[in-house]
């Protein structure tokens, strides 16, 4: 599957000034939602350093990670690492 606009991820809290914690749940495996570009089509939404709790599924088991936004701007690909 891939990131769509009908199941958007979600505003948690802001952070400071310029930084935002998301959530994000779907049926996509997390090593697939790291993946470059995945978030593309919501990138007016986040800023570098911008934190995104995801939940997704490893072969039917719920797994979660932490991710952090390492690139955003505009329509640029929408980049992310994992924490820890």
């Amino acid at each position: 599957m891939a990131y769509a606009i009908a199941n958007p991820v979600k505003k948690v809290a802001q952070m400071g000034d310029s930084n935002n914690l998301w959530y994000y749940t779907d049926g996509d495996a997390t090593s697939v939602i790291v993946g470059s570009g995945y978030f593309n089509l919501s990138s007016e939404n986040f800023s570098k350093d911008d934190m995104i709790l995801v939940v997704g599924t490893n072969g039917g088991t719920a797994e979660s990670d932490l991710l952090i936004v390492t690139s955003a701007s505009g329509a640029a690909v929408v980049t992310t690492t994992k924490l820890g």
